[in-house]
């Protein structure tokens, strides 16, 4: 298996990723509505920089992972953060490592870019363990209030050592993601 950084020519496969690993675990409309939020953050000028990053196996895009722009209210712009917003594997390659990798390949290339902080609002049994931890015990507020019984599955992880501490404020993404429904866990 290869992770590389996806090209525009692999949208029209993510997009399709996307609807087949989220419509089989939700339902097919979840999966729509996901890949079409791939396709529009994907063209979306307010969610640059962007790292989209994909896993491939034999030819074939089994896995992608999305890393967004977002800025924190209140806090200097020299602060770079993203969101990992979406992650899918394809439903056939699920369970094998294909989403840690690319989970674990693109904080690597944040890293590189100088990013400093990344938050995602996922499962909180399974993201912890690439290091992510709850953030509004942090200080980071989420875009849309979460419920406080999903408070955990709001979560950063700081790309460079004691920056969290030194800042708080609420979160800030890219015009594509930044819609309430978008923040229903």
């Amino acid at each position: 298996m290869e992770i590389m950084f996806a090209k525009p020519t692999h949208n029209q496969d993510l997009q399709h990723l996307h609807q087949q690993a989220f419509g089989r675990a939700n339902s097919k409309e979840k999966g729509v509505v996901i890949g079409e939020l791939v396709k529009s953050l994907l063209a979306d000028p307010t969610a640059a920089p962007r790292h989209s990053m994909i896993a491939v196996l034999q030819d074939i895009v089994v896995g992608h992972v999305l890393f967004t722009r977002v800025h924190i209210e209140g806090v200097a712009s020299n602060i770079a953060a993203q969101i990992l917003a979406p992650l899918a594997v394809h439903p056939d390659y699920q369970a094998k490592g294909i989403g840690g990798k690319l989970i674990m390949v693109g904080l690597d290339e944040l890293r590189k870019s100088k990013t400093q902080l990344v938050f995602v609002l996922g499962h909180p049994g399974y993201y912890p363990r690439y290091g992510f931890t709850p953030a509004g015990v942090c200080g980071f507020e989420a875009p849309y209030p979460i419920p406080v019984e999903h408070a955990s599955a709001w979560m950063v992880q700081e790309l460079v050592p004691g920056i969290i501490g030194t800042i708080k404020g609420k979160i800030r993404c890219a015009k594509t993601l930044h819609h309430p429904e978008h923040w229903r866990e």
